[in-house]
């Protein structure tokens, strides 16, 4: 049996769980603070065996630098869709990508489909058996090749570079 690190084996996390029971009993009251640190320290020292390890982030600028790309990607594309949205005449190519994959670690595939779903106007159908390939659904793609390079330069090799180096 593995044993945990600690007994407090992700402090933020208990930091985290403590904060969502507080706000959800909407109490400051002793006896709920007790209880949430109780809740956040017997959770995670339950649950730990479930868990991936999680990649060491060599480059923590690197990492903010891609969220804050990512919150302007999002954005920038919900702007998008409500232009393709309001306008009648324009006519929409929706299509499927099949989109092969330089990443390998499951954590970093993860990411990347969770990145292009939070995207509007693209999300990510399907992970084929083997792992190479990400389908994915655009609802405007002009030029498919293009569509994958964005994808590759914006989201993919700033991810390599950030957990997979």
């Amino acid at each position: 049996m593995i044993k945990p690190r600690s007994w407090l084996p992700t402090p933020l996390l208990s930091i985290l769980l403590l904060l969502v029971w507080l706000l959800m009993t909407r109490s400051m009251a002793f006896g709920q603070i007790l209880l949430g640190s109780v809740l956040a320290i017997v959770i995670p020292l339950l649950t730990y065996r479930f868990w991936d390890l999680q990649p060491h982030v060599s480059q923590p600028w690197l990492l903010l630098r891609f969220i804050l790309r990512v919150l302007g990607d999002i954005v920038v594309a919900n702007l998008e869709v409500a232009w393709l949205i309001i306008n009648p005449w324009r006519r929409m190519r929706p299509h499927f990508v099949e989109y092969p994959l330089m990443v390998k670690k499951r954590f970093t595939v993860t990411l990347l489909a969770n990145t292009i779903s939070l995207t509007p106007g693209t999300v990510s159908a399907n992970l084929r058996m083997d792992g190479k390939t990400l389908l994915i659904h655009a609802l405007d793609v002009e030029d498919e090749e293009a569509l994958i390079n964005h994808i590759r330069e914006r989201y993919e090799r700033p991810l390599m570079e950030i957990y997979e180096c």
